[in-house]
């Protein structure tokens, strides 16, 4: 745990209390503080009770009366489409609204560090897609370099439930934009950013606020380092924001598909490889087309990014490739589930929207897609280009037939389920061919979320190829 500094002896409210919020409330406790704990919801409440925390209705009038600070978990809106009732009266009252990332940055440094031959450092990596993979690949290769290190943020551990740094200890924290959006600190010391495509625009009013909310990881805190995917305008645009010119090595600007020369520096893929140029020359150059766990051009582009976050913390070109190959890659995203008579089952389920779809029809060459869900503004028309790999589609869900119009000639049938699509998906594949749950779509309509989804796949895959 990470006791919160700052707030010793002070009032500080606690609105939410899923993981993150009672994470908050453990670790604004450990500080000194004395939380003042609410949640819209009486499960949530239950759950505090039963950890002992005291309820404090923040609804009351008078109840955030002398409060230093409104602490408020990421899913709660505090600007668009509406801030939260309770958010608006902070606001009002003049009172600092943050959030655990906030508190994790003000808080992650110690005076023990003044001991430590190497002060830890932290890595923040936040974008639309890839960010879970990059985050786990950076925190793989750091483990595999034997170096101490921890992962959390929107993977694994709440940043509160990390331990206290060690010795040259490397953090590797994913970021989403509903934690950049608020955080009154953000100080990295290396800062990536994957790709921009839309996403949660409705929270975020527009893709203009959705930028702005990535963006701030790199203009708050000032990162060491920046490393910034190029292959969308908006990152083409932050890199030449950060960078004092083309030469300036402090900004490591990566593609998956360009070649980036004429740069202090850059990292790309193209046609499987991996290049790594420095000052108008190559340096290293690894094959990424035979890694089981990070195959795909989107894939690529996570093996770029991590490679450059671990380049700029000093590990060796050769010790990163001797780590991409023992990456397992992560479950629901491009995870292979198994193989029968040629035919290769892929869980994709992370791919929740068009964009990230796109990138996993683009990984194979003969796909059977199962596709459907809640699906978001657009449907599927942006993936046009990419439907001539899919052999047949099989649609589940709420935008079943939303979907099939927008196929067009592509062979398509409506399943409804998850069960017929894969019976029928099974039964008709042929060797050469990859079944693929890619979605393109929220899972709130069948599923709690996308990992839900992903594993009752997974088990009907598993059980018609054992059965």
């Amino acid at each position: 745990m990470i006791p919160v500094k700052g707030y010793e002896g002070a009032r500080v409210a606690v609105l939410g209390l899923g993981r993150s919020g009672l994470a908050t409330a453990r670790a604004l406790t450990a500080g000194g503080a004395d939380p003042l704990l609410w949640d819209d919801s009486p499960e949530a409440r239950q759950k505090a009770e039963a950890e002992g925390f005291p309820l404090t209705d923040l609804t009351r009038a008078g109840a955030l009366d002398s409060v230093a600070a409104l602490i408020t978990s990421p899913g709660i809106p505090h600007l668009y489409p509406a801030p939260h009732k309770i958010i608006a009266r902070a606001l009002e009252a003049g009172i600092p609204v943050d959030n655990d990332v906030g508190l994790f940055f003000r808080s992650f440094a110690t005076e023990d560090w003044q001991d430590f031959d190497t002060p830890p450092r932290v890595v923040a990596v936040t974008g639309s897609n890839g960010k879970s993979t990059t985050t786990a690949l950076i925190h793989h290769i750091m483990a595999e370099a034997a170096r101490p290190t921890q992962m959390g943020g929107n993977i694994g551990r709440g940043v509160l439930d990390l331990d206290p740094a060690q010795d040259g200890e490397m953090v590797v924290l994913e970021l989403s934009s509903y934690q950049t959006e608020l955080a009154r600190a953000l100080t990295p010391d290396v800062a990536v950013f994957t790709n921009l495509s839309p996403d949660h625009l409705y929270r975020h009013h527009g893709m203009g606020g959705y930028f702005a909310a990535k963006r701030r990881l790199f203009a708050e805190g000032g990162p060491d380092r920046a490393v910034i995917g190029v292959d969308e305008l908006e990152g083409r645009f932050l890199a030449g924001q950060l960078s004092e010119g083309p030469q300036d090595d402090r900004v490591i600007r990566i593609s998956s598909g360009q070649k980036l020369e004429g740069l202090g520096w850059s990292v790309f893929a193209r046609k499987g490889f991996l290049a790594e140029w420095r000052k108008g020359r190559q340096v290293a150059s690894v094959d990424l087309r035979g890694i089981s766990g990070l195959p795909g051009a989107h894939n690529h582009q996570n093996a770029c990014a991590a490679y450059a976050a671990c380049r700029s913390l000093g590990l060796a070109p050769k010790l990163i490739e001797q780590a991409f190959q023992s990456f397992a890659g992560l479950p629901h995203r491009s995870q292979l589930v198994g193989e029968r008579a040629g035919v290769r089952f892929v869980n994709d389920s992370k791919a929740t929207n068009a964009d990230s779809a796109g990138k996993a029809l683009q990984a194979f060459p003969k796909i059977r897609w199962i596709a459907g869900g809640m699906g978001k503004e657009g449907g599927i028309a942006a993936l046009q280009p990419f439907l001539g790999s899919v052999v047949k589609a099989y649609l589940i869900g709420h935008s079943a037939r939303d979907f099939a119009l927008q196929l067009g000639a592509v062979p398509h049938e409506i399943c409804e389920t998850m069960e017929r699509a894969v019976a029928r998906a099974v039964a008709e594949a042929e060797a050469g061919e990859t079944v693929l749950l890619a979605p393109a779509a929220a899972s709130f309509d069948q599923y709690p979320d996308f990992e839900k989804r992903g594993e009752d796949f997974i088990g009907r895959v598993k059980a018609l190829l054992e059965g």
